[in-house]
């Protein structure tokens, strides 16, 4: 039977994916960031030399990496190399494609029903955090938080990320990418980045991630989880 999930959604730099697991080791669940599927998928693409012109072959590589996920796990994912700028951008364009959501929507909704974390350990519930977890993957889901931020302080916290692991980029190269992804996001014809009518809406662009945790886990406690 299925656990519990907690759907987090929202842009990227909002603060959603560290914020999503603290609160699964807060509350014991298996956490999936599903923006790592979609740029696993944006690392083979770039290393084949493909790009979102040539669909079927993106598609493809999604195949490969649903099959490699079975074989080997969620650990595949555990590698700085899915998070260059360079890999965002193109993620925020194959993400687009129609057969890409499709084949990782079955790896989503697997987790889902059967949480389990890096290790192979199962869960008593999951955490998922991404762009449409609310609204498509996990409409039913027992809570559903919005994380975002200003467009310019989610900027400032990828540029300062960047340049902590030593992979510099200019600001305003990063803010441009990053109003361009957006509109890219929100506007798309399947799966757009908004948040579930049903969801709370947390801004983080004040808040310090301890304040922001706090606050999640209020709205948790009063949902009947903790």
């Amino acid at each position: 039977m299925m656990g519990a999930v907690v759907a987090i959604d929202g842009p990227s730099a909002s603060g959603k994916g560290t914020l999503a697991k603290k609160i699964a080791a807060k509350l014991g669940f298996a956490h999936l960031d599903t923006g790592s599927l979609y740029r696993f998928v944006a690392l083979k693409t770039l290393e084949n030399n493909l790009d979102e012109t040539a669909p079927e072959k993106v598609i493809a590589l999604a195949r490969a990496v649903h099959q490699q996920l079975v074989q080997e796990g969620l650990s595949i994912l555990d590698t700085d190399a899915i998070r260059t700028e360079e890999v965002s951008v193109m993620t925020s364009k194959t993400s687009a494609i129609p057969g890409v959501r499709e084949i990782l929507r079955d790896i989503q909704l697997g987790f889902a029903a059967n949480p389990r974390r890096h290790d192979g350990s199962s869960a008593k519930g999951a955490v998922i955090d991404g762009r449409d977890i609310g609204t498509v993957i996990c409409p039913l889901a027992e809570a559903k938080l919005f994380v975002t931020a200003s467009t310019e302080e989610r900027a400032r916290r990828r540029h300062a990320e960047l340049r902590d692991r030593g992979l510099p980029d200019s600001y305003e190269a990063i803010l441009k990418d990053m109003q361009e992804r957006d509109e890219r996001d929100r506007n798309r014809p399947v799966s757009p980045t908004i948040p579930a009518t049903d969801a709370f809406v947390l801004d983080t662009t004040d808040m310090t991630r301890d304040a922001a945790l706090e606050k999640a886990l209020q709205i948790l406690l009063e949902k009947g989880l903790e």
